[in-house]
């Protein structure tokens, strides 16, 4: 198992529109092969900032989703609107 961390940090007028695209990018994860579960948190002492986190049975069914042409579609979107690329960092289960 093997979890996905993407920390995102976006100005007030924009979070209406990267909540869409995040809610977006997790409906077309849910039924994906190896896709566990999925959450959005907000940080409490820095409310522009998000960490996204994805579960997964392993690293080659996320590395697949990660590849796919949907996937890249709506990423692109998201670092469009947030101006950069975003980052992943990937923890797996001891």
């Amino acid at each position: 198992m093997i979890k996905i961390h993407i920390k995102i940090s976006v100005p007030e007028d924009k979070e209406e529109v990267l909540i869409l695209l995040i809610n977006e990018l997790r409906n077309s994860t849910m039924g994906q092969p190896g896709y566990v579960s999925g959450e959005t948190l907000t940080r409490v002492d820095k409310p522009g900032e998000k960490l996204v986190v994805s579960k997964w049975q392993s690293l080659s069914y996320w590395k697949r989703w990660y590849e796919s042409n949907k996937r890249t579609e709506i990423q692109k979107k998201i670092d469009s609107l947030l101006g950069e690329e975003t980052q992943y960092e990937i923890y797996e289960y001891e």
